[in-house]
């Protein structure tokens, strides 16, 4: 096959993903979450990433202990995972673990039992997407898709055929269960990282990493 042939073929293949693409996966407030009835729409979040939020005034710097629960892989008929495998589920879940407690460890000390000064963050995986085998890299190479990539990181936006983690955060005061803030995210890796395309998992997994440190800079 002609070499320009193949290549007009790919790029009317990634624009019709991008077209598909403006159709991205948006959260609900997930009705099996305990906080879904106190979450209310965040309209000062122009991104997108937080759309659904419940906050009390905290201040944070009062706890230095977190209890972090296992992470809950959500079962309700709003889970938003499309075909996606259950051990691709639990492999996110798994490293949704891993990597949120790293991160706590680093300001708190990471404990089992309920106390004074002490949070309790309990996470529920609600959906994820998984990348588009190949296609999602060579989006970031063929001209068709590198204007629409970089069209998406100039507004923080989701980069074609790019795979995304959605979940839910709940945190309590340990001490007396109290509900003091609950989230629904959805994160996803940059529109450019070449290394977040490569593998199913690879951008839900650097979604995570950008929540975790999202978590962070709200706890700080």
């Amino acid at each position: 096959m002609d070499c320009s042939i193949a290549l007009r073929g790919l790029g009317a293949l990634m624009l019709g993903a991008a077209v598909t693409g403006c159709a991205s996966v948006a959260p609900v407030p997930y009705s099996e979450m305990a906080s879904s009835a106190y979450m209310a729409p965040d309209k000062s979040d122009a991104s997108g990433r937080v759309p659904y939020r419940y906050s009390t005034p905290v201040d944070w710097r009062a706890y230095n202990k977190v209890i972090l629960e296992p992470v809950v892989v959500y079962r309700g008929k709003d889970h938003q995972f499309a075909d996606m495998s259950d051990q691709d589920k639990a492999t996110l879940a798994a490293y949704m673990q891993t990597r949120f407690a790293e991160r706590l460890r680093g300001r708190f000390m990471l404990v089992r039992e309920r106390a004074p000064n002490t949070l309790r963050i309990r996470l529920t995986l609600t959906g994820a997407v998984a990348n588009t085998p190949v296609l999602g890299t060579l989006s970031r190479f063929d001209m068709a898709g590198a204007v629409y990539n970089g069209v998406q990181a100039a507004r923080d936006g989701e980069g074609m055929m790019t795979g995304l983690v959605i979940y839910g955060v709940e945190i309590f005061d340990a001490g007396t269960s109290r509900l003091i803030s609950a989230y629904v995210t959805k994160q996803y890796p940059g529109a450019y990282d070449i290394k977040a395309s490569v593998g199913a998992l690879a951008a839900a997994n650097a979604g995570v990493d950008k929540g975790a440190d999202a978590l962070m800079a709200q706890l700080n």
